[in-house]
């Protein structure tokens, strides 16, 4: 049978050690994909491993909201993709294109896609701090050209 493809991204913590797989989930199923967020350091920290421990054919990060420089090279092994993104509203923190930059470029030397989905509401490029329409946040991510597809679907 051919399945629709199904994305879901959670908050991993340690209650989901007991989460229920279908008898036939094996390692999953090749239709779904399952990511984690991590907004920090110390969410990757926390997060990332206890997500990579899961048996899941198909995994993605979402750095979103991407609220400080985050490392996810130990993470990245049985990664498919990463997705960032700023935080947005009127009580937004600031999202630092060097750090969307950082976490690309380490995608690039993984060799896994990356998207750089929007800016949020605050954003830092060249030093300079600007507050974005919500209604462009997308297109401004989208214009700067730094997504790696490769041919490949996004998710």
């Amino acid at each position: 049978m051919n399945w629709e493809p199904w994305t879901g991204c959670y908050k991993i913590s340690d209650g989901c050690t007991n989460c229920y797989f279908p008898s036939d989930w094996g390692t999953g199923y090749d239709n779904v994909n399952i990511g984690c967020t991590v907004e920090n350091q110390a969410l990757a920290d926390y997060r990332l491993p206890l997500f990579l421990s899961y048996p899941i054919k198909r995994r993605f990060i979402a750095c979103a909201p991407l609220l400080e420089e985050i490392d996810l090279t130990p993470y990245l092994h049985g990664v498919d993709h990463v997705t960032v993104g700023g935080e947005t509203g009127r009580e937004a923190r600031v999202c630092d294109y060097d750090w969307v930059l950082r976490i690309r470029e380490q995608c690039v030397t993984a060799g896994i896609t990356f998207w750089f989905k929007n800016t949020g509401s605050f954003f830092r490029r060249d030093g300079l701090v600007e507050k974005v329409n919500p209604y462009k946040q997308t297109s401004m991510a989208k214009a700067l050209c730094i997504d790696i597809s490769d041919g490949k679907r996004l998710f």
